[in-house]
């Protein structure tokens, strides 16, 4: 009878255990899958608003605005800064798209010959030449022997374009929560403050690796993104300057493998190629001269930018960079550099401390002052 009582007894205090945790670990993986659709939108929300909290005590300080006030130029701002050109460019688009398939159908416009040094490019030279010789002497037959692969390009830029309007909805989406984050960065930064001394232990952790992450969204900030616009911009004005055809989409090409790391040589080298088929051979050194020197400035300004003030290596931001964007893609710029800074922290804390039974004899004094201090 004692045995049955026991038994019962410890069922029960297992069941009052497992119970409470198998519903809140249910919880946890409802809210986790509730979340997980609008975890993008997060990661850029933080992002934005780390990324523009110094221009927001700026206004605040310097020209007495309120948080709210500050928070709503700076959403009015950035959105209008996105939402125009992006209106502007898709009118532009949708207006000229039925003139040109007008023109294709009925061959009005003629396209010029190609230039005979475009035989001379290496591997594509002739097949290019070719293809542009049809379209210039027959547009309408061009695009009836090349039905099949004008309709797959046509669904390709399309699937293209709604993936951008996805983009910029989502990015102005951020834009906004970022701004309502500004306004009330005092408590929410003292709620996040709080979150991290529970996960660390102490406070003074918590704002450590706090400052960590702020810096690194900075640094990647200012070292990644605006060292890849820089060198879209230098190798840009040369592609506008010798009238390169779509030196805007080169130009924005250029900044996107900037951004995840790839040398933007790749897309100066067909553009030198053309300015020497197109261009005198004064005018093409001049171009090669000037894309070579953007299109290599990143060496001299991710240095400068990436890491500093850091207690990170710039070797370390960059392998995050690299690495977040291969496995979560543009957002993986930030979270990369974060999650390797911080785990660079806390294992060169952990190699800088004491091993256990070697604590130095002062060793208890400090722990009293840091118990004090809190």
């Amino acid at each position: 009878m004692t045995d049955r009582t026991v038994a019962k007894s410890t069922t029960g205090k297992i069941v009052d255990v497992v119970l409470p945790l198998f519903l809140l670990s249910l919880l946890i993986a409802l809210c986790v899958q509730l979340l997980i659709p609008f975890v993008g939108l997060l990661v850029w929300t933080i992002i934005l608003a780390i990324c523009f909290k110094p221009l927001h005590e700026r206004l605040m300080v310097k020209r007495g605005l309120s948080s709210r006030w500050s928070a709503i130029i700076i959403g009015t701002g950035l959105s209008a800064l996105i939402l125009v050109p992006t209106a502007i460019a898709a009118f532009s688009a949708a207006s000229s798209i039925p003139e040109l398939v007008a023109t294709v159908q009925s061959g009005d416009r003629e396209i010029p010959p190609p230039p005979a040094r475009l035989k001379e490019l290496p591997i594509v030279g002739e097949r290019a030449h070719a293809a542009w010789t049809e379209a210039s002497t027959d547009m309408p037959a061009f695009a009836r022997a090349h039905k099949a692969q004008i309709a797959g390009f046509t669904k390709t830029l399309l699937g293209i374009a709604a993936g951008l309007f996805v983009a910029v909805l989502v990015l102005v989406l951020a834009i906004i929560f970022a701004a309502i984050c500004l306004a009330y960065s005092v408590p929410l930064r003292a709620y996040i403050a709080r979150i991290f001394a529970r996960i660390t232990g102490d406070r003074q952790s918590g704002e450590h690796y706090m400052e960590i992450i702020a810096a690194t969204v900075k640094s990647v900030a200012n070292g990644v993104i605006g060292v890849a616009f820089v060198q879209a911009l230098l190798v840009g004005i040369g592609f506008f300057a010798i009238g390169i055809p779509g030196a805007g989409l080169l130009s924005l090409l250029a900044m996107a493998l900037g951004v995840v790391q790839i040398p933007v040589i790749i897309v100066v080298l067909p553009a030198i190629l053309y300015a020497f088929a197109t261009q005198s051979a004064t005018v093409a050194i001049i171009f090669t001269v000037w894309s070579i020197i953007g299109s290599l400035s990143d060496a001299v300004l991710k240095p400068l930018m990436i890491g500093h003030g850091l207690e990170v290596p710039m070797p370390i931001i960059l392998l995050g960079v690299i690495g977040g964007v291969m496995a979560f893609g543009l957002v993986g710029l930030f979270i990369g550099a974060v999650v390797l800074a911080v785990g660079y922290v806390l294992f060169s804390e952990w190699v800088g401390a004491p091993a256990p039974g070697t604590e130095s004899a002062d060793t208890p004094s400090k722990i009293g002052t840091l118990q004090a201090a809190e």
